[in-house]
């Protein structure tokens, strides 16, 4: 495994909100031309781009540039989070906008974790340097839906290529829940069971390397 440096970075979305983020630069690189980009669980229930770093380490030392943030109202970012996402959705539009120029980069992997993967979803198709997206315990049942359903359908119709891991025991999703939501999926679709996996489980340092070795592999083929 390879070594890197952090980068810490303070990018501004509009009306005042300055997100903080971290950029993970491997010292030796082994894909220049893709850059992956993290998104935390919910905000409203503690996530921050600390979650993310163990993975983002990860694929860092095997020679990926990626990226981890903080969503408004989360850690040093500043401005309100909301209860459904939708005003986040603009924080990873700009981030993904932002890393496209500062890197520079033309390709990024999209990665959403928990609640971050609808957030994430929503943002796909508005950023064009998107190439690929990951969800980590997509919150696809009844009650999540209730904060999260509104953006089911941004990621279920793009045609971008999507990998969607999710634990067989996660409380918020069951495995036909998310196998009849990917139905009517439309482009290249992947999943990914994590047997046995409850969903903060999954989230957990314990799984970081194997998170990383899917992110990994399904970027190989994007």
């Amino acid at each position: 495994m390879g070594s890197f440096h952090n980068e810490f970075c303070t990018v501004e979305v509009g009306g005042g909100i300055k997100l903080q983020a971290r950029l993970f630069k491997p010292t030796s690189v082994k894909n220049s031309s893709i850059v992956i980009v993290f998104v935390h669980p919910y905000t409203v229930l503690g996530g921050c781009q600390g979650l993310l770093k163990g993975m983002a380490g990860k694929l860092a030392e095997r020679g990926y540039t990626t990226l981890t943030f903080d969503m408004r109202g989360a850690g040093r970012s500043t401005g309100k989070s909301s209860w459904t996402g939708s005003s986040e959705v603009h924080d990873v539009v700009a981030i993904c906008t932002w890393a496209s120029q500062y890197i520079p980069t033309e390709r990024i992997l999209l990665v959403g974790s928990s609640a971050g993967a609808p957030i994430a979803g929503s943002a796909v198709d508005q950023v064009p340097q998107v190439v690929g997206y990951v969800s980590l315990g997509y919150p696809f049942g009844v009650a999540a839906s209730i904060l999260f359903g509104r953006h089911h359908k941004a990621i279920l119709q793009s045609p971008k290529p999507k990998l969607f891991v999710m634990g067989t025991s996660d409380g918020f999703t069951s495995v036909k829940q998310l196998e009849n939501k990917l139905k009517m999926a439309a482009g290249h679709v992947e999943t990914h069971l994590v047997h046995g996996a409850g969903h903060f489980q999954m989230e957990s340092p314990v799984y970081d390397e194997h998170m990383a070795d899917l992110i990994e592999k399904f970027a190989t083929t994007l």
